[in-house]
């Protein structure tokens, strides 16, 4: 498979990524604001999209139904040379089905995840993912 994008940037402006049919804002300015992601929250954004997709694959191949997903994800960061260090995450699925197995789900998430692979040969990556019942 292969990946293209588009990114374009005015000076002294943000900036903005063109994929397919979507444009996505990112902050470029050199004083950082408070509504757009920056460049280091997209890629935290990618490692999310990653994960949130492989639920939804993984729910077909392993025969469970979940209502909900909720993914918080923290980093942090080396200065020099700067990079991320480490990643963690929480993964909370709304589900009351018997047949969701939290622990097989992360190993195939950790196993099958294109951006978790990519990232995981960089930097350390640690998390949980738990169910909990729809009410």
């Amino acid at each position: 498979m292969n990946y293209q994008i588009k990114a374009t940037s005015v000076s002294n402006e943000d900036a903005i990524i063109h994929i397919k049919a979507s444009d996505i804002d990112f902050g470029t300015k050199a004083t950082p604001g408070d509504t757009l992601p920056n460049p280091a929250e997209l890629f935290l954004g990618s490692f999310a999209a990653c994960m949130l997709k492989n639920v939804e694959r993984f729910s077909t191949l392993m025969k469970f139904n979940y209502s909900k997903t909720t993914l918080n994800v923290e980093a942090s960061r080396l200065e020099n040379p700067p990079r991320m260090e480490h990643i963690t995450y929480h993964l909370t699925i709304n589900s009351n089905d018997k047949k969701l197995n939290t622990a097989l789900l992360k190993k195939n998430i950790e196993k099958f995840g294109t951006i978790y692979n990519t990232i995981k040969r960089s930097c350390t990556i640690s998390g949980t993912i738990k169910a909990i019942e729809n009410v």
